[in-house]
């Protein structure tokens, strides 16, 4: 299965440098830009999540997945280039290389974030899946993602900044925030994989799990490492609610590692295949 899988996320990534959208305009660098943060690297985390899924319990099915999958990928970094902007964490560096707006302008950076956004949606609507299939993962990407998500999570986490909230809101605006985009990767292979109502809502709470436990690590990773280390820029969540700030480093390592604990014991809960295939993605974020 590792190989398997490996092989698939090296088919994926090939599939992404090959699919830059082509703009020809008179713009300086709109069109380089467009795809210019996708290039950059990143983990692939959550479309990995998602092939994962669909290699364990319709592997003839991975090939038609690489189009959600690439959905994922660039709603995820249009929110990065907007999170690094200098209303919201005015970041220099993403994935080890200077943000959009930093190496061009902030005009520049929020309308490529708009266009990956809105790019998501049509990779799922030019897919070679079933159009029943494909109107259940626009919903869930859509909802996610957006206004009942990731947006939601990140209104909160901007406007409650500087204010110290109880650890209770706290794991709500991180629900919000990053869980739900995870979560919606696992729920997206699962239907992709044409798997049972069930079974796609185990996944989507394994996936609220993980994705607090993402949380907590990416608030240990900016306590503790340097922008080098983390090929982003750190120390910058001194004035935000992040579960370090709040609970202090030892005791949010404890936090995460009762999550992890709680991941494996869920996973086992799954068929073998989707268990097997699950645990050797997340091995190495479970040993950081």
């Amino acid at each position: 299965m590792t190989e398997k899988l490996h092989s698939l996320f090296s088919e994926f990534e090939s599939y992404l440098i090959s699919q830059p959208p082509k703009v020809p305009s008179f713009h300086p660098y709109y069109e380089k830009a467009l795809w210019e943060m996708v290039l950059s690297g990143g983990k692939r985390f959550r479309p990995k999540l998602l092939l994962s899924v669909v290699c364990a319990n319709k592997s003839k099915f991975t090939s038609k997945a690489f189009a959600p999958a690439l959905a994922l990928e660039i709603l995820h970094t249009y929110s990065l280039i907007h999170d690094d902007l200098p209303a919201m964490d005015n970041a220099t560096l993403r994935r080890g290389v200077p943000t959009l707006h930093h190496k061009y302008d902030e005009c520049g950076a929020i309308l490529v974030g708009d266009a990956l956004n809105t790019h998501s949606f049509y990779c799922i609507a030019k897919s070679s899946l079933k159009p029943k299939i494909k109107n259940k993962l626009t919903e869930i990407l859509s909802y996610n993602g957006g206004i009942y998500g990731m947006v939601l999570g990140q209104a909160l986490d901007c406007y409650f900044e500087k204010q110290t909230l109880p650890l209770e809101k706290l794991r709500i605006i991180h629900l919000n925030k990053t869980a739900k985009l995870i979560a919606a990767a696992l729920k997206m292979g699962g239907i992709i994989a044409k798997c049972d109502k069930k079974f796609c809502q185990k996944l989507y709470k394994i996936g609220l799990d993980l994705g607090l436990f993402f949380q907590i690590r990416d608030d240990i990773i900016d306590a503790t490492q340097s922008s080098q280390e983390a090929g982003k820029t750190t120390q910058n969540d001194s004035e935000k609610n992040s579960y370090v700030n709040l609970l202090g480093l030892e005791t949010a390592k404890i936090e995460a590692k009762k999550l992890q604990e709680s991941l494996q014991m869920q996973l086992q809960s799954l068929n073998p295949k989707t268990n097997q295939a699950l645990r050797i993605l997340l091995e190495e974020y479970f040993t950081f």
